[in-house]
Parts: structure tokens; sequence; C-alpha cells
């Protein structure tokens, strides 16, 4: 690995960390200037594909989940921090399956399934562009379990 600061070709690692969501932490340190750096290491997978409504196959991007879950928790009190586990765990999911050929749907039901325990307003967001909403009263089917919870614990 070479080091950022000065292109020098040799470093050690000090620590070494995984995480569920498939990458490997390492702290290192330069042996020619001794200063420490962070990488991160991704586990190079075979690619899947996920296979759309229309029935064209496109590569997994784990970025397309995010940028929907971030559109969903906008203005929302969900950190950048809950945002990145629940891609993890959705990604995991998908690879723990181990087909190398997913449904878009499958993985529309792992967020939506992961968004009903974090945020329910920004589940509902979710919701009503995955499940394809066409008036209020589609809002109010998916949000009549929600509403049946909250009753029960109270």
């Amino acid at each position: 690995m070479r080091c950022p600061f000065c292109l020098h070709d040799e470093t050690k690692v000090i620590d070494s960390r995984t995480s569920p969501d498939f990458s490997i932490r390492r702290r290192r340190e330069c042996l020619s200037c001794e200063r420490r750096f962070t990488t991160y290491e991704r586990i190079e997978e075979s690619p899947i594909k996920v296979i759309k409504k229309d029935g064209s196959r496109v590569t997994f991007d784990r970025e397309r989940i995010r940028s929907g879950v971030e559109k969903a928790c906008y203005k929302r009190p969900v950190s950048a921090e809950q945002i990145d586990q629940l891609v993890g765990e959705v990604e995991a999911a998908i690879y723990e399956d181990g087909m190398r050929e997913v449904p878009s749907r499958r993985i529309g039901e792992l967020v939506f399934n992961a968004l009903r325990d974090l945020d329910k307003v920004a589940f509902v967001r979710f919701a009503s562009v995955y499940r394809e909403f066409q008036d209020v009263h589609d809002f109010v089917d998916e949000l009549q379990p929600i509403l049946e919870n909250r009753r029960r614990e109270k």
C-alpha cells in the first residue's frame, strides 16, 4: 500500500476490523514517514444482476439503494450512520441469498421492511414511490397496520 503522504511503497498494518457491510477497515503506518492513515477494503464478489420490472438486467449498485433511502429520510431524524447500516444490511441480505440475479422487487421489499423499523415517515415516503400509490386510499391501507400496532402499545 502506498503512503498518501510521502508516496513510499511500504506500510504496515497496525489494526484491522471487519464490518457487516462487507468491508475491512485497516489502520496503517508508513515505514518511511511514520504517519498513520486508514484504508477500507471491500470484498470483491461476482457481480449480481438486478432484474428490473421491464425484464432488463443491470448490475447491482448499492449507491442506488442509498440514494432512495436518503430521499425517503430527507429532513428526518435519521443519521448517515443509520442509513449506512440499513444499506449494509440490505446488501448483506442480497449476497447471503447466493443468487446471481435478484428481482428489483426483492431489493425493494428488503428496504421497505428495514425502513418500517427505522422511521415511520421515511417508510411511508418510500412506500408511496415503491408501491406506486395512486390516491390517498393507498396511503391509508399502508398506514392501517402501523396505526393498529400503535393502539395496541398504548
